[in-house]
């Protein structure tokens, strides 16, 4: 592998010594002369192309004595060209003049945090997510950001992939795509599966660990992502992107633009497939997806219309790798029938609205709608026809109670409504005041289908086995401003009010009646204050938010023992810097809970297993991360998460098969560690570019020991683990291309075997003394040593 690496290295820089004239210069804007990152220079005819550094430099190579024209666009500027004749001599400098255009980032102005928000952020741009985006989930592009530890089932990063950030999973992420809420209403979960290559489709997105600033959707209980979509390019574009990895793993993307027509007018289009045969034994995933997006783009007006849409297939891989496997089968699936595979699509639709009206006041309203549905197939041996409210069947002398089985558990959902916002900046700038807020409707239908049975009886194909319906309504009104005090000195308060009206009817898939429904009124009170001074932003919040139960807190649990919501109070204090060639964030953050929901191991009158709530919790800790240029071929960066997660006080219970009538035994713990909650999460990444356009990245990612549940007992936990990637980039402008990228990902290149994520449980059973405690533990684990490689073309 060594020699493969270093030829690779020495053809590449080999091939970008070989060039003939070359053209350097810088972008800046003509009023203010700040250099324009990432702006576009194209040679016209030549098809040769360059995008501008962070200082606004770029170089030409290999162009040919004489005229040639030259190209620089960049958004929200006005489109230069000029005829220049090499070899040019002097220092090239382009001015390129603002566009009067409404800008897309107020779409998402209303939900994030900017540099005087007193909360913990960090934005990631397009070009930092696509360097990573072979093809693998979300998550997994997210993974050396601070604070997050990702998983995924089938063990490569393509199908079923989470994260967890400061130890919170899915279900406690606030998620929003151009301030539309994207978590399920009912689990508050985030299946990724169901958005394969959207990636591809994201200009960028922002992670706020804490409360942060969300305001629409599922209530933040750790960190909350906010996602915009592609904005508007002046230009025609078209793009091509392939990736082939280890385990069958392939991505096909293409990519088109209208540029802006008739300088109003804009349509962009994505495509894209995913495959992969999975690191764990047929934990195949065949993922496809489509993003269209057109607008208008006027002075003061902006209307977006973004339609997007994913359908997964996966074959299941949730059950896990049970612990006395680990050593000898790593790859093995429980699962063994050909058609165990979940299904899914889910389209979405969005019509966007910005508008200016004078010179103080902004607006944003936002119309969307999203249908889901599909299933999940599965084979039963030898299961009882009492658990689908079937008789016995009566054959002869004989009474069956017992046969193989096929069944589908369907999801057939509608989520609809508004969210909107007006922003008002004050003439002097020194008051900004958001006013907004949102009303969204869940309508989702819940049933089982019988597709086959061995013996049948009077069973009829797509019986339903359970068949129930839910409805949630979820408003929230808020206000948010920040006042400048004095130079430098920032104050920012938030005030939101969320209502939530939840019913439910029907039969369970344990065939329970399941009828009821409940309502809540939560206050979410937020204020914070900065301090700018000599390049550091000091700041300080307290925020509140509230927290309501899942779907399954609700139907597990018996109806006269509703779970209580949830309570987080959440203190953020730190700073970030940026000097030069250097920048860091510290941050140290308490989150107290109240009533936190875990699981106890205690089980409801039917067996399945609830959730209890904990009266005092809390996740405490220090955050550290930075970057230095040391030169332009060195840059180092970093980043360390060292927290305390502690439960004060709660009771577990077991199960007791070892008497005659079965029993919970429970025993009770204090200062114990949360679950999935790690004291220590860090990343290293050194970048070294040898060469121009070549980039070799090292990554590191350092995990530590996790529990599976909430005893703190070692033998159900994770070990700590250890991980090294190596990342091949090379960027090219070969004539008929405005640029060609080739990218080799290589995974885990030390072949750790680590498991970021299990599940664990616990019984008695008859022994020699007695009894006998039994604990099983199960794991996901992650692949070896493996590779991506990709090739992006744009015309």
């Amino acid at each position: 592998m060594k020699n493969v690496l270093l030829g690779l290295a020495f053809w590449l820089a080999a091939f970008s010594a070989m060039a003939q004239e070359s053209l350097s210069g810088k972008v800046l804007d003509a009023q203010s002369g700040e250099p324009l990152t990432g702006a576009s220079v194209w040679t016209e005819k030549l098809g040769r192309g360059a995008v501008t550094d962070s200082k606004g430099n770029f170089t030409l190579s290999k162009l040919p004595q004489g005229e040639i024209e030259l190209r620089v666009s960049y958004l929200g500027y006005e489109t230069y060209r000029q005829t220049l004749t090499l070899p040019f001599s002097g220092e090239l400098e382009i001015r390129l003049t603002s566009q009067d255009f409404m800008t897309e980032e107020f779409i998402v102005s209303s939900t994030r945090a900017s540099e005087t928000t007193p909360t913990t952020f960090q934005t990631i741009g397009k070009r930092d997510i696509a360097k990573r985006n072979l093809g693998q989930d979300i998550p997994i592009l997210l993974n050396f950001t601070p604070s997050v530890v990702t998983h995924s089932d089938a063990g490569a990063g393509v199908g079923y992939t989470g994260l967890r950030i400061r130890g919170t999973d899915q279900t406690r992420i606030n998620v929003t795509v151009n301030g539309i809420p994207l978590n399920d209403a009912e689990s508050h979960g985030v299946f990724w599966v169901n958005m394969p290559d959207f990636a591809s489709s994201v200009d960028n997105v922002q992670i706020q660990r804490g409360v942060g600033t969300s305001t629409n959707g599922a209530a933040t209980f750790g960190a909350s992502l906010n996602f915009q979509t592609d904005t508007r390019r002046d230009e025609a574009y078209a793009e091509v992107d392939n990736s082939v990895g280890s385990f069958n793993t392939w991505k096909h993307t293409v990519k088109a633009g209208t540029g802006l027509l008739n300088n109003h007018f804009a349509v962009d289009a994505r495509l894209s497939k995913i495959t992969s045969d999975g690191y764990v034994d047929r934990a195949f995933s065949d993922l496809g997806s489509y993003f269209v997006s057109g607008g208008y783009y006027g002075e003061k007006h902006v209307v977006k219309v973004n339609v997007f849409s994913g359908k997964e297939q996966t074959y299941q891989s949730w059950w896990g790798l049970p612990e006395y496997l680990l050593e000898t089968d790593r790859t093995s699936n429980y699962y063994t029938y050909d058609n165990e595979t979940d299904n899914y699509q889910q389209d979405h639709y969005q019509l966007i609205y910005t508008g200016k009206y004078g010179s103080n006041w902004k607006t944003n309203l936002a119309l969307h709608y999203t249908y889901g549905r599909g299933y999940y197939e599965q084979f039963r041996a030898d299961d009882k026809f009492s658990r689908y409210g079937l008789p016995d069947v009566q054959i002869g002398e004989e009474l069956i109670s017992r046969t193989d089985i096929i069944r589908r558990r369907w999801l057939d959902n509608d989520f609809f409504g508004f969210v909107g916002s007006v922003n008002y900046v004050s003439t002097d700038g020194k008051l900004d005041l958001v006013l907004g807020g949102g009303a969204n409707r869940y309508d989702g239908g819940h049933f089982g289908e019988i597709i086959w049975a061995r013996i049948a009886g009077d069973l009829n194909i797509r019986d339903r086995y359970y068949d129930n319906n839910a409805i949630k309504d979820d408003r929230n009104i808020y206000a948010k401003a920040t006042y400048e005090v004095s130079t430098g000195l920032n104050l920012f308060g938030d005030l939101q009010v969320r209502g939530i009206n939840y019913s439910f009817e029907g039969v369970n898939d344990d065939q329970r009646i399941v009828d009821g429904g409940e309502n809540y009124t939560f206050f979410n009170p937020k204020f914070g204050l900065s301090y700018e001074n000599l390049g550091k932003t000091w700041y300080a919040s307290y925020a509140v938010a509230n927290r309501e139960p899942t779907r399954s807190d609700f139907t597990d649990n018996p109806i006269t023992e509703v779970p209580r919501p949830e309570r987080l109070n959440n203190i953020e204090a730190g700073v970030r810097a940026k000097a030069g060639n250097f920048s860091y964030n510290a941050n140290l953050y308490y989150m107290d809970y109240k009533d936190q929901l875990i699981l106890t191991g205690q089980i409801n009158d039917v067996g399945a297993y609830i959730r209890e709530n904990v009266a005092s919790s809390y996740r405490a800790g220090l955050e550290l991360d930075g970057a230095y240029q040391v030169s332009k071929a060195w840059t180092l960066g970093a980043n360390i998460a060292l927290s305390q997660n502690k439960i004060k006080e709660f009771t577990e219970y077991v199960d007791d098969y070892s008497v005659e009538d079965f029993r919970q035994e429970s025993f009770s713990y204090t200062d114990t560690d949360i679950a999935f909650s790690p004291n220590v999460v860090s990343s290293a990444m050194i970048e070294f570019k040898p060469v121009k356009n070549l980039s070799l990245n090292w990554l590191s990612k350092y995990v530590g020991r996790q529990f599976l549940d909430n005893s703190s007992n070692e033998s159900r936990s994770l070990d700590a683990f250890f991980t090294n990637d190596l990342r091949i980039s090379y960027v090219a402008q070969p004539r008929f291309f405005k640029g060609l990228e080739v990218n080799l990902l290589i995974n885990n290149i030390f072949n750790e075997m680590y498991e970021p994520n299990g599940y664990t449980f616990s019984y008695f059973v008859p022994g020699d003394s007695g009894r006998e405690l039994i604990t099983e533990n199960y794991y996901y684990p992650m692949a070896g040593t493996n590779f991506l490689l990709g090739v992006s073309m744009k015309f």
